[in-house]
C-alpha cells in the first residue's frame, strides 16, 4: 500500500499500513510515521523509537492486549514474522504469556548468549565456567553453531555432535559436552527466550547406549606405604607440596576446597575444620573432625611455615596474595605421582578404604560432602558429627599402620578429642 493508506489520528499516532520489510522500515524512518502495520499480520505492530528513528519495537496485540515482543534492529522483520505464529499460539493457550522474541536464528546465537550469562553467574565455580566455556568454544559452536534453532532434533545432534565426538573422546567427556548444550537450551526456554526446547525430551542415553563405566582407581591402599614414605622424606624441604596431598588423603576432600583452607577455619583445640560454602562444590558449608594425628601434623606444618617466615592466613599460600592456584596445585600431583594418578585419586582411595573398614555408607557420603537426599540427611543428622569423627579416627589409625605416624609423631596414646571434651565437661559438672 501507499501513503494514501495511512490512518491519521493525532499527529504522533500516525499508522501506515504496508508490507513490512526491513527496507520499508528504513524508508519511513526519516518521515513522521509513528507505527507500521501489515495486512498479512493483523496482530503485529511496529513502532518507531521517539529518540532514534533508526530503531523501534515490535508489539503483538491479542484481543486488545498489547505485549512487547522485542527491539529492532536486533530482531529484524523476517525473524519477527517467522516467530509470530508461535507467539500467537502461546498467548491463545495462556493469556498471561509473554510475546518476547530473542532474535536468535541459530544454535550459535543461543550459545553466545549462554556463554555471556554463564561468565557472570556468581553461583558457578571458576572451574565449572572454564569447563563449559571450553566445551562451547571447542566443540558445540564448531559443530552446531550454524544449525537453525528450528532444525535441532535428535538426528542432527547425533550426526553432528555426539557420534563424531565419541570416536575421539571418552564417553564421559562427550556426555559433559552434551550436558552443556542441554543446560543452555533449558535456561533459554525457562526465560522464554525460545518458544520450545528441542532438547527437553532428548537424553544422552538415547544417542549412546554404551554404559559409561567409572574410571578405574589408579591409586590403591597398597600404594600408600611408598607414598607416605616419600612425603615423610620431603616434608621439611617441601612442606606445602607434602601437606596438601596429606590433608586430602586424611579427609577425602576435593583439591579446590583443600587448597583454599585458612588457618582461622582450623581449630586445633576442638579438633574441627570448617570449610565455608563458597569453597565447596555443593555450595554447602562442610565441617570435618580433626583427629589427634592431623592436629599434631598441622602444628608441625605451621611451625615449619613460621620458620620460613610465613605467618599469614592461608594454609597453602600462593606466591602472591591468596591460596595456591589450581594449576600450581595440580602440578604438585603431577610431580608426586609421575603422572600416574591425580589429586582426585587420593579422594577415591580414601572413600574406598572407608568402605573396607566398615564405615557406614551415609557417614562416608557426609565426609566427602556429596549432595544428599533430604531423607538421608534427616536419617543421620542427630549423630553425624560423632560418627564422622569415629570414622576418621579409624581411618587414621589404619594410615598409622602404613607409615602416617612417621609424619605426625603422635606416638603417646591419648584420649580422642571427643572423649577428652566429654571428660572435661564431666569434671566441671556439665
Amino acid at each position: 500500500m501507499n501513503e494514501a493508506a495511512m490512518t491519521v489520528g493525532a499527529k504522533s499516532a500516525r499508522t501506515l499500513h504496508t508490507t513490512m520489510t526491513d527496507a520499508e522500515i528504513r524508508r519511513h524512518g526519516t518521515g513522521e510515521v509513528r507505527q507500521l502495520r501489515d495486512p498479512r499480520y493483523p496482530e503485529l505492530r511496529f513502532r518507531y523509537s521517539t529518540t532514534d528513528r533508526r530503531r523501534g519495537a515490535w508489539h503483538v496485540v491479542v484481543r486488545g492486549k498489547w505485549s512487547k515482543a522485542g527491539d529492532y534492529p536486533g530482531i529484524d522483520a523476517k525473524t519477527m514474522q517467522a516467530t509470530l505464529p508461535a507467539i500467537l499460539a502461546r498467548r491463545a493457550v495462556d493469556s498471561a504469556a509473554t510475546s518476547t522474541v530473542s532474535g536468535w536464528r541459530t544454535v550459535g546465537d543461543l550459545l553466545v548468549w549462554y556463554a555471556t550469562r554463564m561468565a557472570k553467574d556468581r553461583g558457578l565455580s571458576s572451574k565449572r565456567k572454564a569447563s563449559a566455556a571450553s566445551a562451547m568454544r571447542c566443540h558445540l559452536v564448531p559443530r552446531l553453531g550454524d544449525v537453525l534453532l528450528t532444525e535441532v532434533d535428535r538426528a542432527t545432534v547425533d550426526v553432528r555432535l555426539t557420534w563424531p565426538l565419541q570416536e575421539r573422546h571418552a564417553l564421559s567427556f562427550v556426555r559433559s559436552v552434551f550436558g552443556v548444550l542441554a543446560v543452555a537450551f533449558r535456561q533459554a526456554h525457562r526465560l522464554h527466550l525460545i518458544d520450545s526446547n528441542p532438547m527437553a525430551q532428548l537424553k544422552f542415553g538415547d544417542l549412546v547406549q554404551t554404559r559409561i563405566k567409572p574410571k578405574a582407581a589408579r591409586l590403591r591402599v597398597d600404594d600408600l606405604p611408598d607414598l607416605l614414605r616419600t612425603l615423610a622424606l620431603t616434608f621439611d624441604t617441601a612442606p606445602l607440596a607434602s601437606m596438601l596431598p596429606l590433608m586430602m588423603l586424611c579427609h577425602g576432600t576435593r583439591l579446590g576446597e583443600t587448597r583454599a583452607a585458612r588457618w582461622k577455619h582450623l581449630n586445633l583445640d576442638t579438633g574441627t575444620w570448617f570449610i565455608p560454602a563458597e569453597d565447596t562444590k555443593t555450595k554447602q558449608e562442610h565441617v570435618l573432625p580433626l583427629t589427634l594425628q592431623t592436629c599434631a601434623l598441622l602444628r608441625r606444618y605451621r611451625a615449619r611455615q613460621i620458620e620460613q617466615g610465613y605467618t599469614r592466613e592461608w594454609v597453602f599460600p600462593g606466591p602472591q596474595r591468596g591460596p595456591i592456584n589450581a594449576n600450581k596445585a595440580s602440578l604438585i600431583f603431577v610431580e608426586l605421582s609421575g603422572r600416574q594418578w591425580t589429586s582426585h585419586d587420593l579422594r577415591k582411595v580414601a572413600r574406598t578404604a572407608w568402605m573396607d573398614l566398615g564405615i557406614d555408607y551415609l557417614v562416608g557420603e557426609l565426609l566427602v560432602n556429596h549432595a544428599m537426599k533430604d531423607l538421608d540427611a534427616t536419617y543421620i543428622h542427630t549423630t553425624a558429627e560423632a560418627l564422622k569423627r569415629e570414622a576418621l579416627e579409624k581411618w587414621h589409625a589404619r594410615l598409622d599402620g602404613l607409615g602416617f605416624d612417621l609424619l605426625h609423631g603422635e606416638t603417646n596414646p591419648r584420649q580422642p578429642i571427643h572423649e577428652q571434651s566429654a571428660t572435661d565437661h564431666d569434671a566441671q559438672g556439665f
